[in-house]
């Protein structure tokens, strides 16, 4: 069975720093292309960043140079460092395992709440 969680969401200041982590069972994690996306209130869920299993890198305009994704391979685990953080970074974050083998394998988190407001 799939699992992907995530935790380390919560409530931050505009200008502050939040840690998002995702761990995954049930696949084999260095193959897959890891994603975070988020939703905020109103809005389609959208790819914030990405990074596939060869280590390339993909990020949306609003978060280049302020979030950072990085995978732990030996701990099935993908990190958003996410730093400078403004009100409309606020929405649910969610985890995303890819990967397209013959067919495609999509598995999702169940998200963790990101509020930046003072």
């Amino acid at each position: 069975q799939v699992q992907l969680v995530e935790s380390g969401g919560g409530l931050v200041q505009p200008g502050g720093s939040l840690r998002l982590s995702c761990e995954a069972s049930g696949i084999i994690f260095s193959v897959y292309r890891m994603g975070w996306y988020r939703q905020a209130p109103g809005k389609e869920r959208e790819l914030v960043a990405a990074l596939t299993s060869g280590g390339s890198t993909n990020y949306a305009d609003s978060v280049k140079g302020r979030f950072i994704i990085s995978r732990d391979n030996a701990k099935n685990t993908v990190i958003l460092q996410m730093n400078s953080l403004k009100s409309e970074d606020t929405a649910v974050y969610y985890c995303n395992a890819n990967w397209v083998r013959f067919k495609t394998y999509d598995y999702w988190g169940q998200g963790t709440q990101v509020i930046v407001s003072s």
